[in-house]
């Protein structure tokens, strides 16, 4: 085999792992609480305003990891391994142990492992495609919350049948099924790859460090509107379309097309070329989100349920592949403090949308308004990106002059 071969195929043996990784920690361990929402709901295990506060509280896990990704000093492919265990065990623990309290507990511990595992996971694979000169590859391993959430989408109808207790512990025994097939991937006496590896930020003027500066506040605050506009609709698809379609049996296949928009959006997306600018693509995508999320109101029909699904799930994992190119153009190798800044920004607006759209819910009976007003917001941060990249060419345009 020719070192190209072996480069090629370690590549993707790379990817291919990062990618079933990303879908046991996210697609399971984060999502699959989409699914298991409305079963638990039928069963008089949880009322609506209670389901909103165990994603919440998920949510704030995954901001508290993403917060610590900086601060932990352990290998990745440890962190990897050890994550995706436990994450396992706190799948197989929602169906063992019962009552609110400790499904909170287990809830806010899958959130500090999904992201974890995403950031340590991503970053190891990132690396190790610059080693092999194979960046495009990158669209296989943010498919991952996409492969993750389809199947929790088409299995939970399946294992539901038999309980959400038996669901959570199915989707347990999956996971671990899966980690049992890359866990050999993640090996710490894989070759070590330099630090110099893949992209360094070249020197900047003093007004080009401040521009990069302002542009990494705006990737940190525009980030958090992602979190929040998307999280509603993904939280509570499937019981927002069950309340649309009473009796149908549609509402359980949105979560898996949606699923399915994601894996197919990581792959287009990682086709974009590196010199596109990030802000735009990103203004392009939040809008494109919107749109979905809009859908869902204005159109609740099974067109309108599966197009939205569509819109919203395209741009999903495409939004953080783009904002982590951003980061890494601002910041080069040292981007991590900017990409868990932003991801933190993202893990705030995930934790108040279920806060702001259950109680409301509740009360009215209703989705309507929650989902405009995170219709609103992602029309707003389109609007915003458009306006730092509008900004930034007449910055570029100026200095040429």
């Amino acid at each position: 085999m020719t070192s190209f071969e072996s480069d090629r195929r370690g590549a993707w043996r790379a990817a291919l792992a990062c990618m079933v990784t990303l879908a046991v920690a996210m697609g399971l361990g984060r999502f699959a609480f989409t699914p298991m929402l409305p079963i638990m709901l039928h069963e008089g295990k949880l009322d609506l305003q209670a389901g909103g506060l165990l994603a919440s509280l998920n949510y704030l896990g995954y901001f508290v990891g993403a917060v610590t990704c900086a601060s932990l000093r352990v290998k990745a492919t440890t962190m990897v391994r050890s994550g995706l265990i436990a994450t396992a065990a706190l799948l197989i623990g929602m169906g063992l142990l019962h009552g609110f309290s400790i499904w909170g507990v287990l809830r806010t511990a899958a959130g500090v492992m999904s992201a974890w595992v995403f950031v340590f996971a991503s970053g190891w694979g990132a690396r190790r495609l610059a080693e092999t000169n194979s960046p495009m590859l990158g669209g296989v391993i943010f498919t991952g919350p996409g492969v993750g959430i389809a199947t929790t989408g088409l299995l939970g109808g399946v294992v539901g049948r038999w309980g959400s207790d038996a669901a959570w512990i199915g989707f347990g025994i999956v996971a671990l099924a899966l980690i049992a097939v890359i866990w050999r991937v993640f090996d710490d006496g894989a070759k070590a790859v330099p630090a110099s590896v893949g992209m360094s930020a070249a020197p900047r003027s003093a007004a080009a460090t401040q521009a990069a500066r302002g542009d990494a506040g705006w990737l940190i605050a525009l980030y958090g509107i992602a979190g929040f506009g998307y999280i509603i609709t993904a939280t509570f698809l499937p019981v927002i379309a069950r309340q649309a379609l009473p009796g149908s049996p549609w509402p359980d296949l949105f979560w898996p097309l949606f699923g399915l928009a994601v894996i197919v959006g990581a792959l287009i997306g990682a086709r974009a070329p590196t010199h596109w600018d990030n802000r735009l693509l990103m203004a392009i995508a939040y809008a494109l989100q919107a749109a979905g999320v809009v859908l869902s109101v204005v159109w609740p029909t099974i067109v309108g349920f599966a197009l939205g699904s569509l819109l919203l799930g395209l741009p999903f994992t495409v939004i953080t592949l783009f904002a982590v190119r951003e980061a890494r153009r601002l910041r080069g190798n040292s981007a991590a403090g900017l990409i868990g800044y932003a991801t933190a920004s993202y893990g705030v607006g995930q934790i108040l949308g279920p806060l702001f759209a259950a109680p409301l819910a509740q009360r009215t009976g209703s989705f309507g308004v929650p989902l405009l007003v995170a219709a609103a917001a992602l029309g707003l941060g389109s609007v915003m990106f458009a306006w730092v990249w509008s900004k930034s060419r007449a910055s570029g345009r100026m200095a040429a002059v």
